[in-house]
């Protein structure tokens, strides 16, 4: 069997439901990781070894396992925990205790979670870096603001973590660490006890190390899942380049042409998809709702402490605030928009052969590698579109880039299709070739 700390989550789960493998021992396993790597990468903004062995001792003594069975799993310091502290990434929030667990993270504990304990986020799940490195290049930026929970993942520290997503914080961070991460479609998961920034755009998802491991997360987490029923022999996925095109790096670009390529060979349909005017200018629409929301989210907190927040975050809440209430009022009309013309692009679950429409989109992940450096986290030009548009996304490593960083690839469903699109990208993800 490979090392313990290896274990994606699917197969900890099933080890651990048939009690092949204690809780106690896989938590223990992970502990011992995290003492070689954390020192490096700094992915946990709180940890308590003891609190941790002690939840795994209590599901291991159950009469029978719950669906997770001990499930070891880190979740973003910017989810309340009731056992442990939420500080959002920001001084003015040090020493924050919260009564009450967030909603999922209840969830999670009664579907037999071990919180193993809090993963560095960004401020207040903005821009301003935390601590964390990419585990594959400690000069390099994990991406944000999920930073913590993908580094986690990424380094075999915890075999799944929970992310939020508002632009790209998920997703970005997925393809820059080389593991799989998921935004599902909008309001799928439960959002109490999350931090909010932008309330049309907040998304609760996870990073795990293969899409086979997303399932069990959401069930535990109460998602409504919409079975999709036995897939289609043969699929249709859009290649969808998007206007933000000419950003993409080379590597980016050949990462997708590649997958699409890869797809097309295994029988499966790829034409170009272009949307269009369906999506004329949703990306500046994403970007003002986005700081409109914060700067109301966020007005308090710049009030009573704009000395010990970052200038990033404090030019967001002043552009925020210079728009008016009328015209993010239009700005969201027009994401409506988007979405139900975007909706038309997909065809119906259970479509016959030959039905108009596309099952999935094929987009890029990111601009390209991890960027060199730590005092950025990295542009989400390829993720503020399908956050908008409320529509599930999933990235996969793909590629590696030119200095051997991992390059992934997105992959977008239609509105509800959250199992479907995951059953993609496990087709997908066996079609990898070997890279160096």
């Amino acid at each position: 069997m490979v090392p313990l700390h290896d274990l994606p989550a699917a197969e900890a789960v099933a080890l651990l439901s048939r009690r092949a493998i204690s809780s106690e021992s896989l938590v223990r396993a992970l502990l011992e990781r995290i003492a070689l790597q954390e020192p490096g990468v700094r992915a946990w903004a709180w940890l308590d070894p003891a609190l941790a062995l002690a939840q795994a001792r209590r599901i291991d003594a159950l009469p029978s396992p719950p669906p997770l069975a001990g499930l070891p799993v880190g979740v973003k310091d910017i989810v309340d925990t009731a056992d442990m502290p939420t500080e959002c990434g920001t001084e003015v929030m040090r020493g924050r205790r919260p009564s009450r667990d967030a909603e999922v993270v209840a969830r999670l504990r009664r579907a037999g979670a071990v919180i193993l304990g809090k993963t560095v986020t960004t401020e207040l799940a903005y821009f301003r870096p935390g601590e964390t490195r990419n585990p594959l290049d400690p000069s390099r930026t994990p991406g944000g603001s999920s930073s913590g929970s993908a580094a986690a993942v990424a380094a075999r520290m915890v075999p799944a973590a929970v992310g939020t997503q508002t632009a790209g914080s998920i997703i970005r961070p997925a393809s820059f660490c080389g593991v799989v991460g998921m935004k599902p479609t909008f309001g799928l998961l439960p959002l109490g006890g999350v931090s909010p920034f932008a309330a049309s755009l907040d998304t609760l998802g996870f990073l795990a190390r293969d899409p086979a491991d997303l399932p069990p997360l959401l069930a535990a987490s109460g998602a409504p899942l919409r079975d999709p029923g036995p897939p289609p022999a043969r699929l249709r996925v859009g290649l969808c380049r998007t206007a933000r095109w000419s950003l993409a790096a080379p590597e980016s670009r050949r990462a997708l042409e590649d997958a699409a390529e890869a797809l097309a060979a295994s029988g499966h349909e790829v034409p170009e998809a272009d949307l269009g005017d369906a999506v004329e200018g949703l990306h500046e629409v994403q970007r003002r709702i986005m700081a409109f929301e914060a700067a109301r989210t966020f007005a308090g907190l710049v009030r009573s402490h704009a000395g010990q927040l970052s200038p990033v975050l404090l030019d967001l809440v002043r552009a925020g605030t210079e728009i008016p209430e009328a015209e993010h009022a239009e700005a969201l009309r027009s994401a409506e928009a988007g979405r139900r013309a975007v909706a038309r692009a997909f065809r119906a679950p259970g479509a016959p052969p030959g039905a108009p429409g596309v099952d999935a989109l094929l987009t890029p992940a990111a601009i390209g590698e991890a960027p060199a450096g730590l005092a950025a986290t990295g542009d989400p030009a390829f993720n503020r579109l399908w956050t908008l548009l409320h529509l599930p996304c999933l990235s996969i490593p793909w590629a590696t880039g030119p200095s051997g960083m991992p390059v992934g690839v997105q992959l977008v469903g239609a509105h509800g299709a959250d199992l479907a699109l995951i059953g993609l990208a496990g087709r997908l993800s066996a079609l990898r070739r070997p890279g160096p």
